[in-house]
């Protein structure tokens, strides 16, 4: 049974089309492009988490736009000395790619009863590379948004706000 769930989850997070145009010569996607090409709760979700990345780390990060070929198509990354994060596009959502380090790792384990149960899975599912454990969190509903944010803030311990700085 543990396989089926498994190679269904696989399958939903494969089963969204990346946004591949324009070609990479003619530049990112416009904002109007991306939004029809994600729709209304995705273009949501993806600002709460521009949103939040804006607030919670500010003048750290300076989002850069990749394109992964026809394949992977449009990402946005946001990337200081090593990767934070990755807004990937989809058709009617947006997804958010973390790689955790190996203690990133550990502290999400850890951590693991709070998570959701979608998220919990994920994490057990997810692959471990030479360089992380790659997370895809497609950001379909607001559970996973909240999770995917408190998983950043693990990873990147956020800056105090400014009236805590003063």
């Amino acid at each position: 049974m543990a396989t089926k769930a498994k190679a269904s989850v696989n399958e939903a997070a494969q089963s969204f089309a990346r946004l591949t145009e324009p070609a990479k010569s003619d530049g990112p996607p416009t904002p109007a492009r991306l939004w029809a090409f994600i729709g209304k709760d995705g273009r949501r979700r993806w600002q709460v988490v521009e949103a939040w990345i804006a607030e919670q780390y500010p003048d750290v990060f300076t989002p850069d736009w990749l394109y992964g070929g026809q394949k992977h198509g449009w990402s946005l990354r946001y990337k200081k000395s090593k990767s934070f994060c990755t807004l990937i596009p989809e058709r009617g959502r947006c997804s958010l790619l973390i790689v955790l380090g190996k203690e990133e790792q550990r502290r999400a384990t850890d951590m693991a009863g709070e998570w959701s149960p979608r998220t919990r899975q994920r994490m057990a599912e997810a692959t471990v590379y030479h360089d992380g454990q790659w997370l895809l969190f497609p950001l379909d509903d607001d559970g996973q948004l909240a999770d995917a944010t408190r998983l950043l803030a693990l990873k990147r311990k956020p800056k105090p706000a400014k009236r805590e700085r003063e």
